[in-house]
């Protein structure tokens, strides 16, 4: 077992925090870069590892990657990539904004082996983690533990490992062999019998479930695949130009600012821009596969809207759904051997951060603009979260619009807080902001 010191550590690889290692390397701070660790607890990186369907796209155009909206020289760019890999050409020959997302997702794996400074320590999965006091009993930073038994300590800790699963509660009961949920799809379903006869059920109208719904049909050529919608029926994302405005990143200036009423009423109007429904090329696809099927009348799909579960359960080696038509308000059950969830995340703080907070002797958590955790006065450690602050920060926290100034704003943060603002602007090219436009802002 091995004990290792480092200034930041960043649980998770995924995009959040490969914008900030992007932005920390090129911040003109060596000193923070070389003590800069991030933690991934798979083998590789991946984005959306299991929703990593070969036809599936970004619904973010590319310009919105890790870095262009920070610093568009950046070396780390998407283009670059196309450019590195001699695909800039072809690319721009697609004439689109939106690439597919294995493409994507190579381009996070291309990131981080372009990092020369910043580290990063794959098949490491934290398995608790602690606060660290100081002889005077103030908060000093945090202590890791991994899977292996390494202990890892560092003065500021950053999580930006996602939300947890939903797992509606009408669903607890059930076997864990009977449920899928999407953040787990591929692997489980790489794991079934592709010709085996399975009664498949999803449920969920957004983008996942969709997705999850034609991998089924076009995988599973034996199977049915029977989607199951609350709504009156699948929708478009909401895609005015005024409204994508609310997702530019210096809209979270004036969010943040804005009172707790009007925030909760813009992310509710905002739902339908990256919730509760679809794609429009996608959609009109998965309409086309449903007419297709009339036509051909195999029965192998079928899309219910105004369905609602109220009751699952296992019987006789099946699941057994009690199902609630909520235009007559009739029920009736409808069996199947496998469930599928495209039923989101949990929208709490993740379950890390509420311990870590509750170890700490917080109340509750409040986060500042540049994304850190009021840890109370007088401390030297900090916590920083990304991409679970749609509450404060607005509804694109979640999504790639705002990475690249989110991670300026956390780096910034950093190099004011160590003492390092001063070496930064020495450096060759920061992009970051300096502590100077911190305190004005």
């Amino acid at each position: 077992m091995a004990d290792l010191e480092v200034g930041v550590l960043a649980i998770g690889a995924g995009p959040a925090n490969l914008a900030l290692a992007a932005a920390i390397e090129e911040s003109g701070s060596a000193e923070l870069a070389e003590r800069t660790l991030l933690l991934e607890q798979a083998p590789d990186i991946k984005w959306q590892r299991d929703l990593l369907m070969p036809w599936a796209r970004s619904q973010v155009s590319f310009l919105k990657d890790l870095v262009t909206l920070r610093d568009p020289r950046s070396r780390f760019s998407f283009l670059n990539f196309l450019h590195q890999h001699d695909r800039l050409d072809q690319f721009i020959n697609l004439g689109t904004f939106h690439p597919h997302r294995w493409e994507f997702s190579d381009y996070l794996q291309w990131v981080a082996k372009s990092l020369e400074k910043v580290r990063i320590r794959y098949d490491a999965k934290a398995t608790s983690t602690e606060p660290r006091y100081d002889a005077d009993g103030k908060l000093a930073g945090w202590t890791v533990t991994l899977a292996d038994g390494d202990t890892i300590h560092c003065r500021d800790l950053v999580v930006g490992a996602g939300r947890d699963m939903h797992i509606p509660a009408v669903f607890a009961d059930l076997p864990a062999e009977r449920i899928v949920h999407s953040a787990r799809f591929r692997s489980r379903i790489n794991a079934v019998d592709k010709n085996a006869p399975l009664r498949t059920v999803v449920i969920g109208g957004a983008q996942s479930a969709a997705e999850m719904f034609m991998a089924l049909y076009e995988n599973l050529p034996n199977s049915t695949v029977t989607m199951l919608v609350r709504s009156i029926g699948l929708q478009n994302y909401q895609t005015s130009k005024f409204v994508n405005e609310l997702f530019y990143p210096s809209f979270v200036d004036e969010f943040y600012e804005a009172p707790a009423e009007t925030r909760a009423q813009v992310l509710d109007e905002m739902r339908f821009t990256n919730y509760a429904a679809l794609a429009p090329p996608f959609l009109d696809e998965l309409y086309m596969l449903l007419y297709r099927e009339k036509m051909i009348g195999t029965g192998r799909a079928e899309v219910r809207a105004m369905t609602e579960v109220l009751a699952a359960r296992e019987e006789d080696g099946e699941v057994v759904l009690e199902l609630r038509d909520r235009r007559t308000g009739k029920t009736a059950e409808h069996r199947c051997d496998l469930v599928l969830l495209g039923t989101g995340y949990d929208s709490r703080m993740p379950a890390l951060v509420r311990e870590l907070t509750e170890k700490a002797g917080l109340d509750g958590v409040t986060v500042s603009r540049d994304y850190r955790v009021d840890l109370g006065a007088g401390t030297e450690a900090a916590l920083y979260l990304q991409g679970v602050n749609e509450a404060t920060h607005g509804i694109a926290d979640s999504l790639i619009s705002v990475l690249a100034h989110r991670a300026r704003d956390i780096t910034g943060d950093l190099l004011d807080r160590h003492g390092l603002a001063a070496e930064a602007r020495t450096g060759t090219r920061t992009g970051t902001r300096t502590a100077e436009a911190g305190a004005a802002r």
